[in-house]
């Protein structure tokens, strides 16, 4: 018996093997659907899912919709990309693909399986179809299928494989999913990708989209759910500054475990799952690693401003800032300027590592991995998990938490500033002849106010001396006369006029 072709897609079906493939699809459906029931997140035995509620909100309303929807989900690798979208759609038919960076063909035949399968069709044999057909062809079996989320995942991959896939993408969203009533979620970690070739204004697929989101780590009040319930106040700050909000990072903690045990297992021991993590993904995403490699060095030991940084990674300041933009746009580095500086050419430009664990992990294990493979990973560990070093760094992380905290409260309502500005500064102070920094600055233009605050991680501070020290700085500072100052410290300190003290112990409660 003569195969036969699938309506407007140039591959075969074997109707002889129909009953028996129809068989395996069912049983493959049952196990995917058990699957999502149960393995959440990122596949770890670890399943809890945390935060993400304004996110669900926004898909579920969108989900609700009569219209096509097209949502950009986008964000750096490991941060929670599949998991919101696994959360969002567990209940919901959904036809899931993700592509690889294999060849094209290959791509096509995976999308043309799933696709088969997600309708109960026969696996397709022979050649794949060209994108546009093979699009199509979803949008045909989902005109009588009813309602389902299309999922394309790692949607960068394949793009790069078939320059004329995002085309394709812009014919079948305009019409064949319009009256369809596709619910399309477009995903990627190439951040650089998804804001050029998929939203920027060149890109074929511009003003396709009905919404988007760039998924970004937990805070720490969300990312505290997934530490140790054993970590005492002080070790969630350390854990928070050691891996950031990334989920599967923090999935990867021991419960009973203290942060030296768990740090030591897994950076410090080159069977650990996060030892090589970092080298790994800019292996993967660039072709260049070891130069991006010792560029992320040079800022993890302290260099800060391009200069610095070139001649510590041993490269030519003329070709630094490409790979600088490089690593921004892949959400690994920022690039800072004083508050109020606006200036794109601003000469006062600090860079830092935007990701915290990239940040420990350059600062710690990098310069350590000889001594970890040779077997002294506890030794090593030890300048990575205390000490006056590793105090310091947690002091430098201290002062993002601090102001993830304050723009918090502003949400819940416990702050009375609308922020229209937020950063730090650094410059010369005049009156004392030297160099300066203010921790944290807000401005509310609207409403005329300032908020100055002061992020102390010591075992021990003199808070009237830094109180003053900050009222005196942010006279420095060009801007609205109603002024509020915090101060942020790891120890206790008593009250002091004028200024709100806030103690690292209780600021997100306990959990």
């Amino acid at each position: 018996m003569a195969p036969s072709r699938g309506p407007a897609t140039g591959w075969c079906h074997d109707k002889r093997e129909a009953r028996v493939t129809t068989i395996i699809v069912v049983t493959i459906i049952v196990v995917t659907l058990l699957g999502r029931t149960e393995a959440k997140g990122d596949g770890m035995a670890d399943n809890r899912f945390v935060g993400r509620e304004r996110e669900l909100a926004m898909l579920d309303e969108r989900y609700g919709r009569d219209d096509q929807q097209t949502i950009v989900v986008y964000g750096r690798r490991r941060v929670g990309k599949t998991s919101l979208i696994r959360r969002f759609s567990q209940d919901k038919p959904t036809l899931w693909f993700t592509a690889s960076e294999r060849s094209d063909e290959n791509n096509r035949r995976e999308l043309a399986l799933a696709t088969a399968r997600f309708f109960g069709e026969p696996d397709p044999i022979g050649a794949p179809p060209a994108w546009l057909d093979l699009l199509r062809y979803i949008a045909e079996k989902g005109r009588s299928f009813g309602k389902f989320i299309f999922v394309f995942d790692e949607f960068p991959y394949a793009a790069q494989a078939e320059p004329s896939l995002p085309s394709a993408m812009q014919i079948v969203l305009d019409h064949d999913f319009a009256e369809a009533g596709v619910f399309t979620i477009l995903c990627g970690s190439n951040q650089g990708f998804m804001e050029s070739e998929v939203l920027g204004s060149s890109s074929p697929l511009f003003g396709r989209r009905t919404a988007q989101i760039k998924l970004k780590p937990l805070p720490m009040a969300e990312a505290i759910e997934l530490m140790p319930s054993n970590a005492a106040w002080q070790e969630r700050f350390e854990y928070y500054a050691a891996l950031g909000g990334t989920p599967y990072y923090l999935r990867q903690l021991a419960e009973g475990e203290s942060f030296a045990g768990n740090m030591t297992a897994l950076c410090f021991d080159e069977l650990g799952p996060l030892f090589d993590e970092p080298a790994m993904l800019l292996r993967e995403e660039l072709r260049e690693p070891n130069v991006y490699r010792s560029v992320l060095e040079a800022i993890a030991h302290g260099e800060t401003k391009a200069k610095g940084i070139a001649e510590r990674a041993g490269i030519a300041a003329t070709s630094l800032q490409f790979y600088l933009k490089t690593l921004e746009e892949l959400g690994l580095a920022r690039r800072d300027l004083p508050f109020g500086d606006r200036s794109a050419k601003s000469k006062k430009s600090q860079y830092y590592i935007t990701e915290p664990f990239f940040a420990y992990w350059f600062r710690f294990v990098a310069p350590s991995i000889g001594a970890i493979e040779r077997g002294d990973g506890d030794a090593a560990a030890q300048l990575g998990t205390e000490g006056e070093v590793f105090d310091t760094y947690v002091g430098q992380q201290f002062e993002g938490i601090c102001q993830q905290w304050m723009l918090t409260e502003r949400r819940a309502g416990r702050l009375d500033i609308l922020p229209s500005q937020v950063g730090k500064w650094w410059g010369n102070d005049p009156a004392l002849r030297e160099q300066a920094d203010i921790d944290l600055i807000i401005e509310d233009d609207i409403n005329g106010k300032m908020i100055f605050g002061e992020c102390k991680w010591r075992n021990s501070l003199n808070a009237t001396e830094a109180a003053d020290l900050l009222r005196h700085r942010a006279e420095l500072i060009d801007g609205p006369t109603d002024r509020q100052f915090y101060l942020f410290t790891k120890c206790e300190v008593p009250s002091i006029d004028g200024v709100t003290v806030v103690q690292a112990e209780t600021m997100f409660g306990e959990h």
